[in-house]
């Protein structure tokens, strides 16, 4: 057990988990953002959550249970559209980097928001088993959100990063236009 604790409450685990939060925060807000807002502070936070995921202390799974869910269908597709709003026309990108893509005669369409919420479900479970404080659950969720950053969502990111870059200084539609998606039902926060 003293090697858990070692793990999750190393400088890395720590700052990893704030980045973690402030990302599924920010996520969270979209909703209530205009499109250039959104963009630039998306294009600040996944390089850091990208740096702070990569350096995420080896560790060992020690349960044998799956670990709790608390995003749901219904949480995920909110997030999505949110985001989807805020981007507008702008939500759309090509995929270069599947492997299909060596095989396609067409592009391969992919959508910002589905990345950004699919990045959301790892890391709000994540942060959610994280702050029920059992070591043992703590260290199994840092295990697996580091094994799911290297197999999927750290592709996703970086992805994310390059179609955003290209929102941001390629778009010939306007950055300011309003995202605000002011609807209650899709209030997370």
């Amino acid at each position: 057990m003293e090697q858990t604790s070692q793990v999750i409450f190393d400088k890395n685990s720590i700052e990893f988990v704030t980045v973690a939060a402030e990302y599924c925060a920010f996520i969270e807000r979209s909703r209530k953002m205009d499109r250039k807002d959104f963009v630039d502070t998306a294009l600040k936070i996944l390089p850091l959550l990208y740096l702070k995921a990569s350096l995420i202390p080896e560790c060992e799974m020690i349960g044998e249970d799956d670990l709790e869910t608390f995003v749901n269908e219904a949480d995920y597709e909110m997030i999505r559209m949110a985001v989807a709003h805020v981007l507008g026309s702008q939500d759309d990108y090509l995929e270069v980097f599947l492997p299909d893509m060596a095989y396609s005669d067409t592009p391969i369409k992919k959508c910002i928001s589905e990345d950004l919420a699919d990045i959301y479900q790892d890391l709000k479970d994540f942060i959610c088993v994280f702050q029920l404080g059992l070591n043992a659950t703590m260290n199994d969720s840092l295990y697996t959100c580091k094994e799911h950053f290297a197999e999927f969502w750290g592709q996703r990111l970086v992805n994310t990063m390059r179609a955003l870059h290209d929102v941001k200084y390629h778009s010939s539609e306007d950055l300011d236009t309003p995202g605000n998606f002011d609807n209650d039902e899709y209030d997370l926060a």
